[in-house]
């Protein structure tokens, strides 16, 4: 049985990445040569399925974390090209402040994080999620 707060709450998250997808594209989707097998932007539905970019988050139970559960971010670039560290790390930072904001736009007065754990970042905090039977 699924949580109706949590399919909200993960239509809401698709909504904002894809919002970040359509930023990164703008800016960074002419830089880099697509993988022969990824379609164009816009040529999908989806907007995880073309583009340069693929933009989401897994639910993590947390163990090992010093933040607990969440959501872990993954940006993937879909490329061949050797993309410079410099690039990739300017890149995730647009990502977290656009994510921290979008959140706090679609979610004002929640306290909601997203922070760097471990190699990756992570969405955690108050989310009004309860899980009830």
């Amino acid at each position: 049985m699924n949580n109706p707060h949590m399919v909200e709450w993960e239509r809401t998250l698709k909504k904002i990445f894809d919002i970040i997808d359509d930023y990164l594209e703008d800016k960074y989707g002419h830089l880099y040569p697509l993988h022969p097998a990824r379609a164009r932007r816009g040529k999908t539905s989806n907007k995880a399925s073309d583009g340069l970019f693929n933009i989401g988050a897994a639910f993590s139970p947390g163990f090992g974390s010093s933040y607990g559960r969440g959501w872990v971010v993954d940006v993937h670039m879909v490329t061949l090209s050797k993309v410079p560290e410099k690039i990739k790390k300017e890149i995730y930072i647009e990502v977290t402040e656009k994510l921290k904001q979008l959140l706090e736009e679609y979610y004002p007065g929640k306290d909601i994080k997203v922070l760097k754990d471990g190699n990756v970042f992570k969405i955690f905090g108050e989310l009004g999620l309860e899980f009830r039977n």
